[in-house]
């Protein structure tokens, strides 16, 4: 593997591995080389990020590398989470935002049991575009946040109340309520 190769496959790891980041160790589990060529990667890597023309960067924070956006850009960044009704839905969002209608009040742990994946992201995103909000939290350790949807979340659908939801067919799957309810979302996200 190239020095080129090697900062591409890099680079898509960073990616990947989203906000929690990836540490130096899993690289080299990954990558199967010594951890200084590696750090020499990553290091070449993060200058040619730092570059005025792009608009991400490397940071490492508490052991790991985590690619994310540069901070002269948040403005923009601001605009696009503040205007909820200009973008659509993503599938991962409309999973999340199908779990939360249907199970509602329901805590990030218990989305993610149902998805089988990491949610915070949609959550985030959904409360970013007041679909969802916080309804409670749960009693005993930890006290999780409880979500729930929101009046705008009705206003988006057409909806006067979350009972006019269509009902889930009898015999699904507790594990298959998102795949139904992505249906009756999907329709109504193509005609908003």
């Amino acid at each position: 593997m190239t020095n080129n190769e090697m900062k591409a496959i890099i680079e898509g790891l960073l990616f990947v591995s989203g906000e929690e980041g990836i540490e130096l160790s899993q690289l080299e589990s990954v990558l199967q080389k010594d951890k200084e060529t590696i750090k020499d990667q990553v290091n070449i890597l993060t200058e040619e990020f730092k570059q005025k023309e792009r608009g991400i960067q490397i940071v490492e924070l508490g052991g790991n590398y985590i690619l994310t956006t540069k901070e002269e850009h948040a403005d923009y960044f601001k605009k696009l989470v503040q205007s909820p009704t200009t973008a659509t839905l993503s599938q991962a969002a409309l999973e999340t935002l199908a779990i939360i209608a249907y199970k509602q009040p329901i805590s990030r742990v218990e989305i993610e049991d149902i998805r089988g994946v990491k949610s915070e992201r949609p959550v985030r995103t959904l409360q970013g575009k007041v679909l969802i909000k916080e309804v409670g939290r749960v009693e005993g350790t930890g006290r999780a946040i409880l979500y729930g949807t929101t009046k705008e979340f009705l206003e988006h659908f057409g909806l006067r109340s979350i009972e006019e939801l269509p009902p889930l067919p009898e015999d699904v799957e507790e594990d298959d309520i998102e795949g139904e309810a992505d249906l009756f979302f999907e329709k109504f996200q193509e005609q908003i």
